[in-house]
């Protein structure tokens, strides 16, 4: 954990209350006392500073000072999901890198038994997302957003979602194997708009899907022609195009 993170209800009157793993962590790994300065924020605020006033039963007390605004996200994520355990060591991943928001969708070769899984339920997935903010130190938290069908999320939802980014699409039998900033100006959505990645599942996208977010002016983006696994691609994929793009 690079900066603990309090939820805005751990904070009553400047002082933070908390007693579980964030706890454990500043008492055995920062040897935490009354006094000690750690770097701290407050879940989708602002961040800074926060100072020890009490360590008492395993729970810290601690005088909170947040007065700095977060790096914001810099790109958002339409992801056809890999099996759950695979997802559960992503998210963290995808908060630490950035992403705004994440649509988890459905394709046809996403697993059809993956939409019940304990994974989608908030109260699960939203603590991965914040470990993976405290690990890079922001705190405006990612959104989920889930639709179990694709052709009905394009057709619906996607432009009042998503007007105005610039979109690119992975997919490794791409001729191009890079996005340049000119190449995403030339869009027709707005060029200075939020990036936008679409990420296939494990068998990757079918050819029909491949044209529909084409149809919405998608751009294909490969990193080659080996075949990666999902949660390899999508790291890879946002590494490179933060370079890119930002």
């Amino acid at each position: 954990m690079n900066r603990i993170l309090f939820e805005s209800a751990e904070i009553c009157e400047g002082i933070a209350t908390i007693g579980d793993d964030r706890a454990r962590h500043i008492i055995e790994v920062l040897h935490g006392e009354p006094g000690q300065i750690l770097k701290t924020g407050e879940v989708n605020g602002k961040i800074g500073i926060s100072e020890i006033v009490a360590i008492e039963n395993g729970c810290v007390r601690a005088r909170v000072d947040h007065r700095e605004e977060s790096i914001r996200p810099w790109v958002d994520i339409i992801l056809a999901p890999p099996r759950p355990r695979v997802l559960k060591r992503l998210l963290p991943q995808l908060a630490a890198m950035g992403a705004g928001k994440i649509v988890l969708v459905g394709a046809r070769k996403v697993e059809k038994d993956f939409w019940g899984a304990t994974l989608l339920r908030e109260e699960t997935y939203r603590s991965l997302l914040i470990e993976g903010l405290m690990q890079a130190g922001t705190s405006i938290l990612p959104e989920i957003v889930i639709r179990r069908g694709l052709r009905n999320f394009l057709q619906d939802e996607f432009e009042g979602m998503f007007h105005g980014s610039r979109r690119i699409i992975a997919h490794p039998y791409a001729a191009q194997t890079g996005v340049t900033a000119a190449k995403m100006g030339q869009q027709a959505s707005c060029p200075d708009g939020r990036l936008l990645l679409a990420i296939g599942p494990e068998g990757g996208w079918t050819d029909e899907e491949v044209q529909s977010f084409e149809d919405k002016g998608f751009l294909r983006y490969s990193l080659g022609r080996r075949i990666l696994r999902t949660d390899t691609a999508t790291i890879a994929l946002l590494a490179k195009l933060n370079k890119e793009n930002r």
